[in-house]
């Protein structure tokens, strides 16, 4: 088990929720999912392995998640949410044809965050900023 999973799943235990199987396999599958998968896309991958696991659960847990702070919930233009353990800062590409979303980095942006304190006197918590075009598989498709 990564070492990503095992610091996640302690700081569950620590609150008192209690490890279940299928909390294990929906924490390790977005711990090891880079694609910012929705609630349907996990239950998709871990339903022939958990038949009993219903959609409810995966939405449950995923909440219980979001509000632990192990993962984010990312909404969109389309109605749903998809979730990323990746909490560090960081930006999104996102395909307006298939909906891939592709994790980058611009350092320099986080000057904003300044700039917008200083002028408008908030106590700035962060910013969310997407980028919105064609991914290199789709454009190739045209």
């Amino acid at each position: 088990m990564n070492t990503q999973v095992q610091e996640a799943l302690e700081q569950l235990k620590n609150t008192g929720v209690r490890i279940t199987p299928q909390r294990h396999a929906i924490l390790t599958f977005l711990l090891d999912s880079m694609t910012h998968p929705t609630a349907d896309d996990i239950y998709r991958a871990l339903a022939p392995k958990y038949p009993s696991m219903s959609v409810a659960t995966i939405y449950n847990n995923l909440k219980m998640f979001v509000e632990a702070g192990l993962v984010r919930e990312l909404t969109y233009g389309d109605n749903s949410s998809r979730f990323d353990a990746d909490l560090s800062s960081h930006y999104h590409a996102i395909c307006q044809k298939c909906g891939k979303i592709v994790d980058f980095n611009y350092p320099a942006l986080y000057e904003v965050e300044h700039a917008a304190a200083e002028q408008t006197g908030f106590a700035v918590s962060g910013h969310r900023m997407e980028i919105y075009g064609v991914c290199p598989a789709c454009a190739e498709k045209k």
